[in-house]
């Protein structure tokens, strides 16, 4: 018989699931090599977002990372001072500006990302269990779910 958590149980998991999450997002910066780049997490996701959607604006990258406009901007000016993102004028509206990564920006995300799906797939061969496979695609499933969760009408 499936009976739904409590509260107090919904809240104690989802405590142990960010605190899991944590411990391997640090596990990841530290095994991809992230902390000798100087950058921060945030300096890092903006750049990332950079490559995979450049040329793109501003305006879409605080979209992407769920950040503030002034957050990307001190991100940018972070990445550009670094010569790591250039801009240009939008062709569409010149007021606009387009970030655009260059090549070692694109070859250190390329690295650092090769670098976690290294260490996941060592970790994955080790720790997993042949019969626990379809465990961890479940996983990844409902984290994906949980991730695309839209709240927005105060549904809990």
């Amino acid at each position: 018989m499936h009976t739904n958590p409590t509260p107090q149980q919904s809240t104690a998991t989802a405590q142990r699931l960010n605190d899991a999450m944590k411990r391997l997002r640090a596990r990841l910066r530290a095994e991809s090599g992230q902390h000798a780049t100087g950058l921060t997490a945030t300096q890092l996701g903006v750049l990332a977002s950079v490559v995979r959607e450049g040329p793109v604006t501003a305006a879409r990258l605080a979209t992407l990372e769920h950040v503030s406009a002034q957050s990307i901007a001190q991100s940018l000016a972070v990445l550009k001072a670094a010569g790591m993102v250039h801009s240009e004028p939008d062709p569409q509206d010149g007021r606009k500006k387009l970030m655009s990564a260059n090549v070692s920006a694109t070859e250190l995300v390329d690295n650092l990302l090769a670098g976690r799906a290294s260490f996941l797939a060592r970790a994955i061969d080790q720790v997993v269990a042949p019969d626990e496979q379809q465990d961890v695609e479940k996983a990844i499933e409902l984290l994906e779910r949980l991730a695309a969760a839209d709240l927005s009408d105060g549904a809990l």
